[in-house]
């Protein structure tokens, strides 16, 4: 059974230089959370106290600014960050889709990165031969599948993880937003392929600033704000606390009937979220498995 498991956990970076004031910042941008000290060594202090329980079936949204620390807590249960304090378990095979260089290089063919990163995914040469023609045709990528990796624009990279990771069936599959790189014609093209990745997926998290991805992918939501977890529970009312509005009010009349809902006046209002202030925990985890449109 997959699950994922996460208690009090930190993740710290020691900055060794503490005269580079430029390189803390660079650092504290790409990992969010907020700069603090360790004897003498000043750290980044990314997540502070993270606690997360997802199982077989779970749709988790991670929302927050840039720096939040959303991208740290991604790695973190993909493995790549151990951490600090706190335990991090995760049962089940992993499909990370956040960082298009893992598994890719820049200067082999396009089709022999779909084999290289089907392996890096867990499956055998033969079964990524198999699923060429199919990821060929999905990523419409044509002639270029036969150049190097390193001719590519960033959205054809995405289209190409794309490829990969929609052809197989990962157990647990994470998401970040970098898929906001390929262009909305494609987007429209790849949402029913990755709407059916993620019913065959056991666990799915995904980062992004789409509130339309995550309406129709997503079912509960963790708002991260400086490495912490301000508040977690269903998804339209995390969002609405995050947003400060309805998220129901942003969307296309198109994506609502995608939803079932034809008019956002007929879906019910969330409920005030709750927030513990002590810590910026959920204050209510139950909720947390309740459909997004449901409440």
């Amino acid at each position: 059974m997959v699950s994922i498991d996460v208690r009090n956990a930190y993740v710290d970076f020691p900055i060794f230089d503490a005269k580079t004031r430029s390189m803390k910042k660079r650092v504290l941008g790409k990992v969010g959370g907020k700069i603090g000290s360790d004897s003498k060594v000043p750290i980044i202090e990314a997540l502070q106290d993270v606690n997360l329980q997802l199982s077989d079936g779970d749709r988790l949204a991670l929302v927050g600014h840039n720096g939040a620390g959303k991208s740290t807590l991604l790695r973190l249960l993909s493995g790549i960050y151990e951490p600090t304090r706190g335990s991090a378990k995760v049962t089940g095979k992993v499909a990370p889709v956040f960082d298009l260089g893992v598994g890719m290089d820049p200067e082999t063919s396009g089709f022999e990165n779909i084999i290289v990163r089907g392996l890096f995914l867990g499956k055998s040469r033969k079964e990524m031969e198999k699923r060429l023609d199919d990821i060929a045709e999905f990523t419409e990528l044509g002639d270029y599948l036969a150049m190097p990796l390193r001719t590519y624009s960033t959205g054809m990279r995405v289209r190409l993880a794309l490829g990969v990771v929609t052809s197989i069936d990962p157990e647990i599959l994470i998401l970040d937003e970098g898929l906001g790189a390929v262009d909305a014609s494609f987007m429209n093209k790849a949402r029913d392929r990755l709407k059916d990745l993620v019913k065959r997926s056991g666990i799915l998290v995904f980062a992004s600033h789409s509130d339309e991805l995550l309406l129709e992918l997503c079912d509960q939501a963790m708002w991260m704000d400086e490495g912490r977890v301000r508040q977690h529970g269903r998804l339209r009312e995390v969002l609405t606390s995050y947003k400060g509005k309805d998220p129901f009010q942003n969307v296309s009349r198109e994506v609502l009937e995608r939803l079932g809902q034809a008019n956002p006046d007929d879906v019910a209002k969330p409920s005030d979220g709750k927030v513990d202030g002590s810590d910026g925990q959920a204050a209510d985890k139950s909720a947390a498995t309740a459909p997004a449109n449901g409440g």
